[in-house]
């Protein structure tokens, strides 16, 4: 009876971990890389968080109006502490009413919703996407750590 309750827990264990590790990393799933665009917009709020840190920004649309967007990014906060882009930095450089132009990528059921590729700051400094050898990551090469 014993060898059929670990059976059982060790089991449950296996699906549990196999569930977990399938249910997350659906980006490609999620949003449509080949209809990446730009937007101008203003950071709202900005989550230093795991998986993946999120930014929330406001966007005018094509009539005036405020549409709410929320963007992942995808490095996750220890691949961001490795190139420099610690909590504290992110969030000084996202604070709320920050001017920014966001590269993304849009979600695929057209909400406002995509996977943030690049982030350029008020006066064209790159925040966060390409450094300068066009290499994923976190800051621009050359800013300093």
């Amino acid at each position: 009876m014993k060898a059929i309750r670990n059976s059982l827990a060790w089991g449950a264990g296996v699906l549990i971990l196999a569930s977990s590790l399938s249910a997350h990393h659906g980006t490609g799933v999620s949003y449509d890389q080949s209809k990446a665009y730009s937007v101008k917009a203003t950071v709202t709020e900005f989550r230093y968080a795991n998986p993946h840190p999120q930014l929330f920004f406001d966007v005018k649309d094509e009539k005036g109006n405020i549409v709410h967007w929320s963007g992942e990014i995808a490095p996750n906060p220890a691949q961001l502490v490795q190139d420099g882009w610690g909590k504290k930095r992110s969030e000084t450089a996202l604070a709320p009413g920050t001017e920014v132009t966001i590269t993304l990528a849009p979600s695929r059921l057209g909400t406002p919703v995509g996977l943030i590729d690049q982030i350029v700051g008020p006066t064209g400094e790159l925040i966060l996407g390409l450094r300068a050898n066009n290499q994923p990551g976190g800051p621009a090469a050359g800013q300093g750590r």
